[in-house]
């Protein structure tokens, strides 16, 4: 699976993408690291990429309905987190095969405490 790499994220998180045998891109190699969210979900979308961030806005299925994408994953880093903290959830994430393979399509938020997949799926986490 292709993740694109929001640039509220630290740049090693593609390294932690890449080592569970995925594709990153992360905004700010691509010349969109201070571009507004609707042009990051546009590139994410139009490439068939999840969007990796730790930026609330993307939560919003209002405006970023999950359907619409390849999957939507919110880091919720804990307030003044170390880069270490916020590179362990993204590990988290993906040591969880099963919501990376029912990512598409839905709303991951990610915190300490558990992997919440919207819409719900039965058996996830």
């Amino acid at each position: 699976m292709e993740f694109l790499i929001d640039a509220s994220l630290p740049r090693s998180t593609a390294d932690v993408v890449r080592r569970h045998g995925h594709g990153p891109t992360d905004v700010r190699d691509i010349g969109l690291g201070a571009a507004p969210d609707d042009q990051v979900a546009r590139q994410a979308r139009s490439n068939g990429q999840a969007l990796l961030t730790a930026d609330f806005d993307f939560g919003d299925i209002r405006d970023y309905p999950p359907q619409d994408y390849h999957g939507i994953v919110v880091i919720d880093r804990p307030e003044n987190a170390k880069i270490a903290e916020v590179i362990e959830l993204v590990a988290w994430l993906f040591a969880a095969a099963a919501v990376i393979a029912a990512l598409p399509g839905r709303l991951a938020i990610v915190d300490r405490r558990r992997i919440r997949l919207r819409p719900a799926v039965e058996g996830a986490p």
